[in-house]
């Protein structure tokens, strides 16, 4: 896909708002034709997460119906919170009130009626489980997805766990699912979404393009900051979300290789782990050293952190 040369499917986000979810649907709302929003559990609770989506829209005044899916994984296990974005899942400024209520049919009801309708591309931001329980209901639904790009996993150190990444960690069978569906599948991990960050200069730039939104914003960048120094003694707060979103407009940015990626679901230290293979070994007959599968992802791998994080902020800075 060349540059500006943008997706004609049916798009939906879905997420976990979250500082960098909420940045992600403001960057794909400007440069994308949404159709909807669907919203799970993860960075905070399914009622928190709706509520920050249909707040974030109120705040930048657009109309995208909000459809609320699944608030625990598939295993029915409830997962706490997570520790990054503050009690609220959007601590740091004041977000509006929602101007309107999520739309009576569900994250899953949603995807398979926008299926229907057309090609449907599909990017994820929070947990899997949405989309895993779409395809889970109907066998039908891979022929009319085109594409997922998500952020999720990694090819090297995690987050969750010192190799799981948090939005795989959540649902690992609904990754599973999702991985294992012969879906076209971009994968943007914490290898290159680390490389996307907002520190204190970021933020003083982001103020200076002025505007409500920019104010706004400036102050969740500024909590989450804190909260990724006190955490992970990161000196930039990780834009994660938008390496799912910011290549489907800007294809330069972010450079993916092909390869085999499976979620590992048993094992003790490694349970949510994306295992990625890009060996390339195609000979059969080893003894020793296993033949790689066939690739059925494509791992981002390299990125312009700086680019990325002005596209991102030329967007909210628009609204």
């Amino acid at each position: 896909m060349r540059e500006n040369d943008l997706p004609t499917e049916r798009i939906l986000i879905d997420c976990d708002p979250g500082h960098d979810d909420a940045a992600a649907i403001l960057y794909a709302a400007r440069h994308l034709d949404l159709a909807g929003i669907t919203t799970v559990f993860g960075n905070n609770s399914l009622e928190a997460t709706t509520r920050n989506a249909l707040s974030v829209l109120a705040l930048a005044g657009l109309d995208i119906p909000v459809h609320m899916g699944a608030g625990r994984p598939l295993s029915g296990v409830e997962m706490p919170a997570g520790d990054l974005h503050g009690k609220t899942g959007l601590d740091g400024a004041a977000l509006p009130e929602p101007v309107t209520s999520p739309h009576a049919l569900s994250a899953g009801e949603a995807i398979l009626r926008h299926a229907e309708a057309g090609p449907l591309g599909i990017i994820a931001l929070g947990p899997l489980t949405n989309l895993a329980q779409a395809l889970e209901v109907n066998s039908g639904l891979t022929e009319r997805i085109a594409w997922i790009s998500l952020m999720g996993g990694t090819t090297g150190v995690g987050n969750s766990t010192s190799v799981a990444e948090f939005n795989i960690y959540c649902d690992p069978e609904a990754a599973d699912i999702v991985f294992r569906s012969g879906l076209p599948i971009r994968m943007a991990g914490l290898n290159v979404t680390r490389q996307v960050g907002v520190g204190e200069e970021e933020i003083v730039y982001l103020r200076s393009l002025g505007g409500r939104l920019s104010t706004t914003f400036a102050g969740l960048f500024e909590f989450y900051l804190e909260r990724s120094r006190t955490i992970f003694r990161l000196q930039k707060a990780s834009l994660h979300d938008a390496c799912a979103v910011v290549p489907l407009v800007h294809p330069d940015l972010i450079g993916f290789r092909k390869a085999n990626v499976v979620i590992e679901l048993v094992g003790r230290h490694t349970r949510g782990m994306t295992v990625c293979d890009f060996r390339g070994v195609a000979l059969k007959d080893l003894q020793a050293i296993t033949r790689s599968q066939e690739s059925n992802v494509e791992v981002a791998v390299e990125v312009n952190g700086e680019k990325v994080v002005r596209k991102v902020f030329e967007a909210i800075a628009s609204f």
